[in-house]
């Protein structure tokens, strides 16, 4: 794809990977629509962005549902239209099963699988009206394989997998391409804003996030994806395991019990 005059709307984008993606994209001659509940954050990011692209702020909390279809409505108004759909926000775990409650697996459900889905849904009349469009969804490795520490966040992660192949199955004739991008360990605030098991936030940064990739490279690896079409992209040096996972998979589960994910 060329993103050349190409509208993109991206959540999340507020920090973090996302808001990386934003910086890098707005480098070219297109037009960016950004969203995340904070729109003071969302003004600074634009602030800080390149010029080359045009952008405009679009509020949105991936919890309420009920504004989806009107955000939708809203989006395709900025420019006449919506070419692209980067899936970027949610939120992340740091507990254990046995001390992780039933309504923090409900919160990670909740905001990173239906608010994806949801908003997803939303957008999709457009895209199958105009006869393409690209949804692209940020996900984890922990989509690929589970991990001790993140069982709700995985599951989450997981559901969005099924998900989309599911619909780029149905749809990819119609137009409709989708790209996963699953990552690994990104030099973001992610594991800081994490719940625990009771649903407080983690409040520090874990060792394997402050030794992640740069959330810029993880970007360009992103829109590299989203250029060639890509159905799905490993992105962080901790790829390998899905490969492990693959085609070895007594080995990884030996491994995986002793991995270092915090």
């Amino acid at each position: 794809m060329n993103l050349t005059n190409k509208t993109i709307w991206i959540t999340g984008a507020s920090s973090g990977v996302g808001e990386a993606i934003v910086k890098e994209l707005s480098k070219q001659p297109l037009k960016l629509i950004i969203s995340a509940r904070r729109k003071e954050e969302l003004e600074r990011v634009k602030s800080e962005s390149h010029q080359a692209a045009k952008i405009e702020i679009l509020c949105l909390d991936l919890t309420q549902s009920d504004t989806f279809q009107s955000k939708a409505q809203e989006a395709n108004q900025l420019f006449g239209s919506v070419d692209v759909l980067i899936n970027n926000g949610g939120i992340s775990q740091r507990s254990m099963v046995v001390d992780t409650t039933l309504e923090v697996d409900r919160r990670l459900m909740e905001v990173n699988y239906f608010g994806t889905i949801g908003l997803t849904k939303a957008i999709l009349p457009y895209f199958i009206k105009q006869g393409h469009g690209h949804i692209v969804t940020v996900t984890s490795l922990t989509g690929v394989f589970g991990t001790p520490w993140r069982s709700g966040y995985a599951a989450s992660k997981h559901a969005l997998h099924g998900f989309f192949d599911s619909m780029r199955a149905e749809l990819e004739d119609d137009g409709i391409k989708v790209t996963l991008a699953a990552l690994g360990f990104i030099r973001t605030n992610l594991s800081k804003m994490a719940l625990v098991g009771d649903g407080s936030l983690n409040g520090s940064s874990d060792e394997t996030h402050t030794n992640g990739m740069d959330p810029h490279s993880c970007a360009l690896k992103i829109i590299r994806a989203i250029q060639k079409d890509k159905r799905e992209v490993y992105i962080g040096k901790e790829s390998y395991a899905a490969y492990v996972k693959r085609y070895f998979p007594g080995l990884f589960a030996r491994l995986i019990k002793k991995a270092k994910v915090r």
